[in-house]
């Protein structure tokens, strides 16, 4: 079957979704617009950062004055210069939070999943839509201990479902190293032939495919044998 690694997207602070920007269904490009949250409390912030970045400022050009006219000390001037890079520090901290209530698409797309909707509650990190990037569509399937040595990561293989086309192909991507056996688990030579090693390939036309289809899958050489038999009269290949 075809399955997907999925980019599920959220807000890294609590609030209510103001706008939403996009459809399920909808093919995005990288850093396009997903969706806003409300940014009172993050204003407001911000306009209590400015006013003690000015105060601080404020603070340390009184402190480099004094010192010139030697009525203040240097520990002052440290003091204040401390403080003023301090509640600079905490504004650029304070302009990130409100910038980010505004949140992009970090990948190119397609939207498949959208879990919350303008006017709802988020929580901080939970997801609001999810993603799937072409490149993160694999095809996981089974095979047999016998039939395992003859896959390699990178071979390719032939996927085939009900209406599709029929030039579908798949690289081997990833191949299990421990066994899965069909209960009961009895070391035997009959339960033997029941070992399956699960395998993922990554489609070479990933837009071809949907998340859930059931697929069957063959070696690119057995197809290439059964092609054979079928040009043999005698019903064997070449």
């Amino acid at each position: 079957w075809v399955e997907a690694n999925l980019i599920f997207v959220g807000p890294d602070e609590a609030g209510r979704i103001e706008t939403l920007s996009v459809r399920e269904g909808d093919q995005i490009a990288m850093r396009a617009p997903l969706f806003t949250l409300d940014s009172d409390l993050q204003l407001a912030d911000l306009q209590m950062q400015e006013a003690s970045v000015k105060n601080a400022q404020a603070a340390y050009d009184r402190a480099v004055t004094l010192l010139k006219t030697s009525a203040g000390t240097q520990k002052a001037l440290e003091d204040a210069e401390a403080a003023l890079r301090t509640s600079q520090a905490r504004l650029h901290s304070s302009q990130t939070r409100l910038a980010r209530r505004k949140v992009f698409s970090p990948v190119e797309g397609t939207v498949e999943q959208i879990y919350f909707r303008g006017g709802e509650m988020v929580s901080a990190g939970r997801p609001v839509l999810a993603l799937l990037p072409p490149g993160n569509l694999k095809v996981r399937f089974f095979v047999s201990e016998a039939t395992l040595p003859q896959i390699k990561i990178d071979d390719v293989v032939n996927v085939h479902c009900d209406g599709c086309p029929s030039d579908l192909t798949a690289k081997v991507s990833f191949i299990a190293r421990n066994s899965e056996f069909t209960p009961p688990v009895i070391y035997s030579l009959e339960e033997r032939s029941k070992l399956v090693f699960m395998i993922e390939a990554r489609p070479e036309q990933p837009e071809r495919l949907r998340v859930g289809q059931p697929v069957s899958v063959t070696l690119a050489a057995t197809d290439t044998i059964k092609q054979a038999g079928k040009d043999d009269p005698k019903g064997g290949p070449k």
